[in-house]
């Protein structure tokens, strides 16, 4: 099989598992908390992704970070996944999952509006095209296509998912200049990640014992969504031609999540949130196409 061809069934792979995290979240969150979910989930990845970076014949790397890389993970760790996915959940147990999972894909206009102050990139006119159309999709769903109510389906849900994408796109642009192997990095951030939600939920609730569907849940989520997607996006990026013929398949998920939402979680999928979905997908689209035709 030619490595393009491998690529794509690799991506195509991701996309589809990415498609069905809303889902899953959704599910899980109605048999356990969001700090249950967390601490299960990525004690689930910390496995998930040890057992890779054995597999890869990295665990000699771990053996000899500098002190520095360790308070840098237990930083980022603190960032994702414990902050990340505690607004993240918490969005998710607000809002329906056909409204969360499009306001949190907003996430690539977050990065780039954060990358003007911090990694001093330049504010073009088509990034402000972008926020415009993405956030216009952002308004359509939050207000479920009532335009002129001026009122959100629920303030604090819409809130959350929003400032989950800031969070994002924090841990994405502190990466950027990582030496650190990145498989590596997030074993790492992981295990600190564990710790503190451990620690968050010992201070808070305690611990009692889950019931099964509810972990089985939250380890499907932490071996797929935190630790298979990661391995698998690599290894496509790493076999295609170029990032934009894999990359491109990133579009297809929102819309699969959709149909997902609808018949596992049994959400009727409002016209609203299609409308919206289209309006961010075409700013985001938009604004990486033109990247592409500069970089071009």
């Amino acid at each position: 099989m030619r490595q393009q061809a491998k690529a794509t069934i690799l991506a195509l792979t991701t996309v589809l598992i990415w498609s069905t995290v809303a889902s899953a979240f959704k599910l899980s969150l109605r048999l356990l908390t969001v700090q249950e979910l967390l601490l299960y989930s990525s004690a689930c990845s910390v496995v998930v992704l040890g057992l890779v970076i054995a597999a890869q014949g990295r665990l000699r790397q771990l053996a000899h970070i500098s002190g520095r890389d360790v308070w840098l993970s237990a930083g980022l760790g603190f960032l994702n996944p414990f902050a990340y996915y505690c607004v993240l959940f918490q969005a998710y147990d607000l809002l329906p999952a056909q409204e969360a999972q499009p306001l949190n894909y907003t996430w690539a206009i977050t990065l780039s509006l954060l990358s003007v102050p911090l990694l001093k990139q330049p504010l073009r006119l088509i990034d402000l095209c972008a926020l415009a159309v993405s956030y216009s999709g952002v308004y359509v769903i939050s207000t479920r296509g009532d335009l002129w109510s001026l009122e959100f389906s629920n303030p604090l849900g819409v809130g959350l998912a929003l400032g989950s994408t800031i969070i994002w796109a924090l841990y994405w642009i502190l990466n950027t200049r990582d030496a650190l192997d990145p498989a590596c990095r997030l074993f790492l951030n992981f295990i600190f990640g564990t710790l503190f939600v451990g620690a968050a939920l010992a201070l808070t609730q305690g611990f009692s014992v889950p019931p099964l569907k509810g972990l089985l849940g939250a380890l499907y989520v932490g071996a797929l969504e935190m630790g298979i997607t990661f391995v698998l996006w690599s290894m496509a990026l790493k076999l295609s031609q170029s990032a934009a013929q894999v990359s491109i398949f990133i579009y297809l998920s929102p819309f699969l999540s959709l149909v997902f939402i609808h018949f596992l979680v049994g959400e009727t999928i409002l016209p609203s949130t299609f409308v919206g979905l289209i309006l961010i997908v075409i700013g985001i689209g938009g604004q990486q196409a033109a990247r592409l035709l500069r970089a071009g």
